[in-house]
């Protein structure tokens, strides 16, 4: 009975925490997995999202009338467009200039300046967060945070799942933001023009598509969804300035798991990466969560090298 509910509680904890890892990826898909954009700065753009949450909900008290239900939901979902403000400006001024047809010729085609801008961004923003935020672990403390919903007991009066009340909140919201985002992406007319720019450049511009623009609204829209998967985990995750590090390789091993070129693809990775990561718990120490999670990756892409919904199996 003891390993039936340990397993149960580490598949609970698995899904709602791939959940979370899904939307993070989903966010990093939109720029690396759909326009080749290698961002390192992407998890430092996550740890954003967290403190302006935190600053909407509990610092400035903007939303502490919505109560400490709604109001950090709320605080998270507008950091989407906060951020994604913030991403739309840093592609147009500095990431369009090692980006699309200029680096086409270059080595590597942009991708070496990609790398260096980009890791240059994440350390201005760790270092200024350290300035502006200091480095105390902060979080968003509610209810939900150690709150737990009771399922069973399933057998008899055994088997008791506990199910944390931030983490399963924070899945829903999640699962909600992913399908508004591939319906996005699949049905609006703004959504198709992306993926045109991104699968073809030169004939997206001859049938009049704005290329330029298109690439800064998608980068923008990558980094608003991961923003909102920061504010989700900061309900009962700690955060710090330098929180990001911890997060990104999750979210590329996420993305180039579940496929280039797919947003499903993306999400259902990270969801992998979180059963894989909770459900390694009930073998191996915790301090082997990641040994778990590359071992599961590498055989993925050893057996299946494209990932889960690569391009030839699906483009969203």
């Amino acid at each position: 009975m003891i390993l039936s509910e340990n397993f149960l509680q580490a598949l609970a904890a698995g899904l709602m925490v791939g959940c979370l890892y899904g939307l993070m990826c989903t966010g990093l898909g939109m720029i690396f997995g759909i326009m080749r954009v290698i961002n390192f700065a992407q998890g430092d753009l996550m740890m954003l999202g967290m403190y302006s949450t935190w600053y909407m909900f509990a610092g400035f008290g903007f939303l502490a009338f919505l109560g400490t239900y709604a109001g950090p939901i709320a605080g998270a979902l507008l950091t989407g467009p906060l951020l994604f403000v913030v991403g739309y400006y840093m592609h147009k001024f500095l990431i369009v200039h090692v980006t699309g047809l200029r680096t086409s010729d270059s080595e590597g085609e942009g991708h070496y300046a990609q790398l260096i801008l980009t890791l240059g961004i994440a350390l201005i923003l760790q270092n200024g967060g350290l300035i502006l935020f200091g480095s105390e672990p902060t979080s968003i403390r509610t209810p939900m945070s150690s709150s737990a919903w009771v399922i069973g007991p399933l057998w008899g009066d055994f088997v008791e799942v506990f199910i944390n009340q931030a983490r399963a909140v924070g899945a829903i919201v999640s699962i909600g933001v992913a399908v508004a985002l591939f319906f996005f992406v699949t049905r609006t007319r703004l959504g198709k023009a992306l993926q045109a720019s991104a699968d073809n450049a030169e004939a997206a511009i001859y049938m009049g598509i704005n290329v330029d623009r298109a690439h800064h609204i998608a980068f923008g829209i990558g980094t608003g969804v991961t923003a909102i998967a920061g504010g989700l985990v900061a309900f009962y995750y700690p955060f710090q300035p330098y929180v990001g590090i911890e997060f990104v390789i999750v979210m590329y091993a996420g993305v180039v798991l579940g496929g280039f070129g797919s947003i499903i693809g993306a999400f259902w990775g990270g969801m992998i990466i979180g059963l894989v990561q909770q459900m390694s718990t009930l073998i191996l120490p915790i301090q082997l969560q990641n040994t778990a999670i590359f071992v599961v990756f590498l055989l993925v892409i050893f057996l299946r090298p494209q990932g889960l919904f690569g391009r030839n199996v699906e483009r969203v």
